[in-house]
Parts: structure tokens; sequence; C-alpha cells
């Protein structure tokens, strides 16, 4: 059944996402592809090597069957209620639901039955539940382990001095199953101060793969500099309102500290 019949746009969708929004994410999505291989091109890398990661947060269920009508099937959630609600309404289409956002322990038991990955692992505890909760499921899940690049207090993840002695470690939990390496980059006009954090990440990715050779990929860069990330080696993009359009929230909603992007 095509996902587009089920749907009944509002007078708030129409106002947002415009009188058709499966062509606008269409188009949009095809935008966002060609600036990524635009910024390949810039660095010579393949455009292959870039994976979108669409981040659907704000956007309401039955436009996401929209979404999902557009092509895309990768959502990016971050917080784990709106994913879950999603979820449950969706769970007809075949979506990989992707958490990109802080956790809270209590959590954990509903993140793993429905993520196919976690962008935000940042302390032993949540390593420990999420291994324990897995394990009663018997089944893995892909993490990236979240770095604080920006060094900003209001932000998550680990301090940079602190990530050699947690990879070190990872293999205590061996359910979860470490692919890279996340962060947020300091929302600044001065591209310089963007990318050193994108820089701090990638140089902290290749200390780190020689003790545990499965952390590979660097997710990082949002609407607003996953350019200039890709630049710098980012393996995962996660963009949201380039694709979406502008949120009704902030994104300090989602991101604490962060500015709109």
């Amino acid at each position: 059944m095509d996902p587009r019949s089920k749907i009944e746009l509002l007078p708030e969708d129409i106002a947002r996402f415009g009188n058709d929004p499966a062509t606008t994410f269409a188009a949009n999505l095809k935008t966002v592809q060609a600036r990524i291989a635009a910024a390949c091109h810039r660095c010579g890398r393949s455009p292959d090597d870039v994976r979108l990661l669409p981040v659907t947060k704000t956007v309401p269920a039955h436009i996401l069957r929209l979404a999902y009508a557009a092509g895309i099937s990768d959502f990016g959630e971050n917080k784990l209620q709106e994913a879950r609600d999603k979820q449950a309404t969706l769970s007809e289409l075949p979506i990989r639901w992707s958490i990109i956002g802080h956790l809270q322990t209590n959590k954990v038991k509903y993140l793993v039955r429905l993520a196919t990955e976690f962008h935000a692992l940042d302390s032993f505890r949540l390593a420990e539940e999420l291994n324990r909760r897995l394990d009663a499921l018997d089944r893995d899940l892909d993490v990236f382990v979240q770095v604080n690049s920006s060094g900003e207090e209001s932000k998550y993840g680990l301090h940079p001095d602190d990530l050699m002695p947690f990879v070190a470690r990872l293999s205590e939990y061996p359910r979860l199953k470490p692919r890279g390496l996340m962060t947020l980059a300091i929302f600044s006009a001065d591209q310089r101060r963007v990318r050193t954090c994108f820089r701090l990440l990638r140089d902290l990715r290749d200390r780190a793969i020689r003790s545990h050779p499965g952390l590979t990929q660097l997710s990082m860069g949002m609407s607003g500099d996953f350019e200039i990330a890709i630049e710098e080696g980012a393996n995962v993009v996660r963009v949201g309102q380039a694709i979406f359009g502008a949120r009704p929230t902030g994104n300090a909603f989602y991101w604490p500290g962060l500015a709109e992007q």
C-alpha cells in the first residue's frame, strides 16, 4: 500500500510542510545528497563513504509516511519517547530508527526494542545497562561514543581526555558493537572553530582505533555544518532541517547549549 494513501493533511501541516510534502522532501533530499557529493569531491572522497541520516525530530508520524514515500527509510530521533510513539504508529513500514540524543538509563529498556543504532554512548553506567538489556533480548546494538569536542559544559559527551580509558573497557560489554565516535560542534559563524571540533574528533578516532579496530566511523555534522564535517572526515551526517524545513521548537530543546542549526 502506498504510505500516502493514509494521509490527510491538516492546516498546520500545510502551513509547515506545504501542500505536497513528499515532493518537497524528495527535492530537498536530492539537494542535500548533491551537497554531500560536492563536499566529497572537494576533499577527494567518494560520496559512498558518507551516510546521510535524516533527523526527523518534531516531524509528525503521519508526515513521516510522506518522507518514507519520498525515499527516506532511516530516521534519527533525539528523544526516545518521540521515537517510541512514531515507531508504534509506523510499525508496518520497514524503517530503521537511530537514537541520537542523550539517554537516561531508565529509558534503556525502550531503546533496545526499537533502535538499530545509538549515537550517544557516554558513560559506563549506560553501557552496562544497555548490555544487560540487550543480552536479555539476545541481540546486539551498533553504538557511537559521544565526545564533547567543543568543551561546552551544557553539552553531553565524554571529555576528550576520558575517551581512551572508556574505549579500553568497551570489550566488557559484548552486546555493544562500537562503530565510531559522535560529536556536536560548537555553533559559530567562525568556521575555524567549527572545524576544530571535527578535527579533534577525527584525531581521537585515529588514536582510539588502535585499541578498538571497530571504531572506524565519525558521526558529525548537521544541517548547518555537514559539509565542513565531511571535509574533516565525517562518515555519518545527521541532517534534519535541510530536508524537512525549520522546526517549531528550537534546537536547544533537543541539544542543550546548541543554537539554531
